[in-house]
């Protein structure tokens, strides 16, 4: 990997977001298309952040430095790319169900798959049913990705799916869901695609649905 690309990836795998940025641009300066910029070392970096999480090196705390490491480096990075009109893997809604005001593994699962390429609608938290459904009919979304923290809550996500039927847009995108009460049988019985236990089996989750 240039030099370049491996301090980018660096100042990501170990979360230092003022760095990040500089490497980036240095990066751009050097006349590095902003494509490789994103896949071999912002996408590639965190791949092994969600790889390190799974073998229990890296724990919450340091995928969110991360994270926001990577963040901070695509700001610079997003007009370069929309310029040369580098495809996203794919766009995602995402959002904590009615009456659900908890944001902070939705964001997470925001910024990681940010991290992994997708276009990153966040809907923010207590998201109505209907608001899903419109995000889906106006905005191209392939993948509507459901949070909810509460046994209270977790109902709505069922309730979502049945809106989104409703609408006749259900066969549209893949809809999969995540958060502390949520199983992969829950995911079943309400008719979603898939369950993510964590942030980083929800970039391959959605990798995966969306391949099919």
């Amino acid at each position: 990997m240039e030099k370049v690309l491996q301090d980018i990836y660096d100042s990501i795998l170990s979360g230092q977001n003022t760095v990040t940025p500089k490497a980036v641009q240095a990066a751009i300066d050097a006349g590095v298309a902003p494509a490789k910029v994103l896949n071999e070392s912002m996408i590639a970096a965190m791949a092994k952040v969600g790889q390190l999480f799974e073998e229990g090196e890296y724990y919450v705390p340091e995928m969110l430095v991360s994270a926001r490491a990577m963040q901070s480096g695509l700001a610079i990075l997003k007009p370069l790319l929309k310029e040369a009109k580098v495809a996203s893997a794919g766009k995602v809604a995402i959002g904590t169900v009615k009456g659900d005001l908890h944001d902070i593994g939705k964001n997470l699962v925001a910024m990681m798959l940010e991290g992994a390429g997708f276009e990153i609608k966040d809907m923010g938290t207590d998201v109505s049913p209907e608001k899903f459904v419109e995000a889906v009919k106006t905005g191209g979304v392939d993948v509507v990705a459901l949070s909810a923290l509460l046994t209270t809550t977790m109902t709505n996500m069922k309730v979502t799916v049945e809106a989104l039927k409703q609408a006749g847009v259900r066969e549209k995108v893949k809809v999969i869901i995540g958060g502390a009460p949520v199983t992969d049988s829950y995911a079943l019985q309400i008719g979603a695609d898939g369950y993510a236990p964590d942030a980083s089996k929800a970039v391959s989750l959605a990798k995966g649905l969306l391949k099919k």
